[in-house]
């Protein structure tokens, strides 16, 4: 009976999502905003991903985004934003990793990507919109990576 169960069990489930972190900071405004009708912007922006397991089948996964406008030499705005998704995965072992470092951020960044754009229009400046971001991709860059690392460290 209980096998019964677990196969009628969805394999994903989202439990839940909400901001972990958030921090905006424009700290040359208001002379910042002269600067930038003048001068176009430099903008960095870096997204990483990890999940640590909670209990059981359930894991939390963080969305990790940071993005720097510069003009000139100096700091338009800085936002950093921490996305997390509570997630019930029950998948073979082997897929797991793939689904909390593609599958999930892929649920959680179109929700980060609009706090992200209306953080930095509430502060005052264009929204940021984050391009789309082809997670699978990013899962692969970093795996062979920390392969190369480990094969460097033996």
């Amino acid at each position: 009976m209980a096998e019964a169960d677990q196969q009628n069990q969805a394999p994903f489930v989202v439990n839940g999502q909400f901001i972990k972190d958030l921090s905006f900071e424009a700290p040359n405004a208001p002379a910042i905003f002269g600067i930038l009708q003048k001068k176009q912007p430099d903008v960095n922006i870096n997204v990483d991903v990890n999940a640590r397991p909670l209990q059981d089948d359930m894991f939390e996964v963080n969305l990790h985004v940071r993005s720097e406008c510069k003009a000139e030499d100096d700091v338009a705005f800085i936002i950093e934003l921490v996305y997390a998704g509570i997630f019930t995965i029950r998948v073979p072992e082997e897929h797991k990793e793939l689904v909390l470092l593609v599958e999930c951020p892929r649920i959680l960044f179109p929700f980060a990507r609009a706090i992200v754009a209306d953080v930095t229009r509430d502060g005052g400046f264009p929204p940021l919109m984050l391009s789309m971001i082809d997670f699978m991709a990013m899962y692969q860059r970093n795996r062979q990576q920390a392969e190369a690392g480990e094969i460097g460290n033996a």
